[in-house]
This record gives C-alpha cells, structure tokens and sequence, in this order.
C-alpha cells in the first residue's frame, strides 16, 4: 500500500517487483487540464524518498505547461526577438544573427530545449574549433575552424538565452555553466609605428582622407564614434570633442546607434592643431557629418576599411586594423607619460584597469623608459 505524504510530498509505495516507487504531480496538462503524475524509482525506501525529494524541488522550478513547446533554434529565435533586440546594443545583432544562423541552429538546433547538455555544447565547440568558418571567398585562404574568442563569444550567447529560460522555468539549470572552453589566445597589439605615421599621413592627404586619420589618431575613437561625429559635438572655444553617438550596420542599413557602453559617453579633449584639421574639414563639407558619406549621410564602416588599406598599401605599411589606429593613439599616450586614469577617460573605458589590461606591454615599455630617465639623473649627480 501507497504510504501517503503531505499534499505536495507526492507518496511512495514499494512494487511487486521489489523496487520502491516514488510518484508525485508535476502539473496539468495544458490541453486536457488533468493532472501529469511523474514517478521515480529506487532499490530502497530512503533511496526513493530522496529522490523524490530533489524531483520535487526541480519540479518547482519548471513551469509545466511550457516545457517541450521549444527545440533550442526556436528558443534562441524567441530570445532574440524579445531580449537580446532589447538588451544588446544595435551594432551587434547582426553578429548574434550570425552566431544563430550559421553556427548555433544548424548543428544543435533540433535539439528540444530541456534536453540540450553540456556535452551537446561540448561537441558543438569541439566541431566549430576545427571546422566552423562560414564559406566565403575572401575567408578563402583562412584557417577552417573559429577562434578561440569567436567560440567563447557563441557560447555566450547561447549561456544567455539559457538563463533566460531558466528565469522563465522552462528549464531547471543552464547547460553552459560547467562547459570547459577554449583559452582565449593573446595576440601582440598592432600599431602604426612611430617612425612611420609621417608617410602613413601624407598618403592619407594625397589620397583625400587626411582629415578623418588625422583626427583618429588624435583623439583614438573608436571606429562607428568618429563616423558618427556631427559638427554639433566640436566645442570649438574649449578643445572639446563630445562623443554621444556612433555609426553602425544594423540589418544591412547604415544608421546610427547608441555607443557601446555607459561609459562611452564621455568628452575628449583635442589639441589646437586637431581644431585646424576639423576647421580645414568643415571648409569642404557640408551638412551635419564631420565624415559623411557622398550623399551627406552617415559613411559606411566597411568604406573606412577600405580606404585604410589603399593608404596603408601605397605608403607601403605593413596591414593593421581601423581599430589598431585607436591602439596607435593610446600607445603614444602612454609612452608621452599620461596616466591611465586619464588615458582611460578618454578612451571611453570602464576603469583604468582595463586600459592597463590592454596596454600592459605599451605601460611595462614606458616604466622601463622612466627608469632609464631616474638612472640618467641620478648618474649625473655623483
């Protein structure tokens, strides 16, 4: 006989086969509204009472009438649509997109939600590693598999999406939270070194894109902040650039959007000869872009990296990055001495800690060089 247990205990009966049975409501049906009994087994009564015990306590987390309603593609479809379009910044949905179409549903996509595994993540990250990259012709001669950071990135997204489900009870853990993932690899920052910025610069003026590298190398904006300048940020009297929006592709259209983080926002001083360079630009623009497009609208980030690279290719400069020209200009900020507080201020970094992260190799150059200065000073005083 069923040993009865206080409403919501469930109850426990010992079989004719000798096992011992746990049975409990897990809820109603959605359809039929009757109720859903679930059942766990052991070789013992104190066995089963404790695993009934953890069943139940799951079952409180699970909102029954919605589990099985999702595979793991139409989750990550709902979590896109009504929380990452509302929680992550424009300019990277078309990189989430991405990460769900190419990589996410086509290899764990058919998987029902709640039974995706960390294993199943597992080998998905293990098969990316090795051969994920997307066919494309200009990835032609790149190496087959993501990187390490790329791959990090993915199980980001899909950690988040399952969190999400989580605080929605559809699922009771996150399968991402014990997944081991590749180390993220360290790759030597790239700058325009200084000997070389002259020649970098007069083919910028010869190739009619002076201006723009000018003033990126002057204040080390990023990329979509200095394309999303308008002449209405220029404090002219004090030096002042305000940097309140960037230039984004978000769907395939050029539109402007939010910058990346609250610490973004922020204002950059310049220098007297930075304000000559915007003046000498205004004279040969006009509308409301310091760096529009011909039409006069926001310029493509895609136009800007071409343009880098013709310029890079006719001053004969080794190939860096738009964003290595950010890198430039924070290097040479800190080996002229200024502190990371400031340099972090200007750089629309969270903390001084980050911008010491970044730039450890630039910091540990520039504090050899001042211990050759102390070196040299005390040298001259015996």
């Amino acid at each position: 006989m069923a040993k009865r247990r206080s409403n919501g205990e469930g109850n426990i009966r010992k079989r004719k086969d000798g096992r011992w049975e746990g049975r409990y409501t897990a809820g109603h049906d959605p359809v039929t509204g009757k109720q859903v009994f679930k059942n766990v087994l052991g070789k013992s009564q104190a066995e089963v009472r404790e695993k009934l015990k953890k069943a139940l306590e799951q079952n409180q987390k699970i909102d029954f009438t919605r589990t099985g309603k999702y595979t793991v593609e139409q989750w990550m479809e709902e979590w896109f649509e009504n929380v990452c379009k509302i929680k992550v910044r424009p300019s990277s949905h078309q990189t989430y997109r991405g990460y769900i179409d190419h990589h996410i549903a086509p290899n764990i996509g058919k998987i029902p939600l709640e039974r995706l595994s960390t294993m199943d993540l597992q080998k998905l990250y293990r098969k990316l590693m090795s051969k994920g990259r997307v066919e494309r012709i200009e990835a032609e001669h790149q190496p087959k598999g993501l990187s390490a950071k790329t791959v990090r990135n993915i199980n980001q997204v899909i950690s988040s999406a399952m969190d999400f489900a989580v605080a929605q009870k559809i699922i009771t853990e996150n399968p991402c939270k014990n997944v081991s993932l590749p180390k993220s690899e360290h790759k030597e920052m790239q700058t325009i070194p200084a000997d070389q910025l002259q020649a970098f610069l007069t083919e910028a003026k010869a190739t009619g894109v002076y201006e723009m590298y000018y003033i990126e190398l002057a204040t080390g904006l990023r990329r979509g902040e200095l394309l999303g300048l308008k002449w209405q940020d220029i404090d002219w009297k004090n030096g002042i650039i305000k940097v309140r929006r960037q230039v984004a592709r978000v769907d395939g259209e050029i539109v402007e959007a939010p910058l990346k983080a609250k610490n973004s926002y922020r204002s950059v001083s310049i220098s007297p000869q930075a304000i000559e360079v915007l003046k000498q630009q205004k004279a040969k623009i006009n509308g409301q872009y310091v760096f529009p497009s011909p039409n006069g609208g926001p310029i493509s980030p895609d136009s800007v990296n071409n343009m880098l690279k013709r310029v890079l290719e006719r001053a004969g400069i080794p190939k860096v990055r738009f964003h290595d020209l950010r890198h430039t200009a924070a290097s040479t900020m800190i080996a002229n001495g200024v502190d990371l507080v400031t340099t972090a201020a200007e750089l629309g970094h969270a903390n001084a800690n980050t911008t010491a992260t970044i730039y450890a190799h630039q910091i540990a150059i520039a504090r050899a060089t001042a211990a050759d200065v102390r070196a040299g000073v005390f040298a001259g005083r015996k």
